[in-house]
């Protein structure tokens, strides 16, 4: 049965804090296939049964691991302009999760949560990033998609690729999606 993650404070906040740095540094030091509740709570300085009680077993712990490190720590820089916003914004996103460890974070953020919320919570990292990037062209004065849109032309298919596609997948994939969506032309792809 799948647990509600739920952001605490206090004492909560820092077993969840202990028992994440624990997850991070063992899977640095042993491997994920090593990582066992018992060897995460000794580490993170709790008993086994604070984490059977808080995440269930060791998948969705893992996967409220993977979840937490995939969200963005900063705003997506400003470039001047929403074309050049954007395709920085998709280059580093493809970078992040393309990456073997990115990989391996949606792998674990999905099969830690079979109903699908930590799905979402990765989608609304990536829609916050998006509208953080139109708001500021939309302040320009520059036209603009809506969040979703750049969501189905520009996330979806990364996603797709990044996950069922890899082989040959580089930022030139990443400027392209967003020319077509900004029905300009990429000059690195002419």
């Amino acid at each position: 049965m799948s647990r509600q993650m739920v952001r605490p404070g206090g004492r909560s906040a820092r077993v969840q804090a202990s028992v994440h740095d624990a997850v991070r540094a063992l899977m640095s030091e042993v491997g994920r296939d090593a990582l066992t509740v018992p060897l995460v709570a000794q580490r993170a300085g709790v008993t086994p049964s604070t984490i059977y009680r808080r995440w269930g077993d060791l998948k969705e712990l893992l996967s409220d691991v993977a979840v937490e490190r995939l969200r963005p720590d900063t705003a997506p820089r400003d470039q001047g302009d929403l074309s050049a916003d954007l395709t920085a914004w998709a280059e580093q996103f493809l970078d992040e999760m393309a990456s073997a460890s990115g990989r391996a974070y949606i792998r674990d953020a999905l099969l830690g949560d079979p109903v699908g919320r930590n799905a979402g919570q990765c989608s609304a990292y990536a829609a916050e990033q998006i509208d953080v990037i139109l708001g500021r062209a939309t302040e320009r004065g520059e036209d603009t998609p809506d969040v979703e849109t750049v969501v189905d032309r520009v996330v979806a298919p990364l996603m797709y690729r990044i996950l069922f596609r890899p082989a040959g997948l580089d930022g030139t994939y990443a400027r392209r999606l967003v020319a077509e969506l900004l029905g300009t032309t990429d000059r690195d792809d002419r």
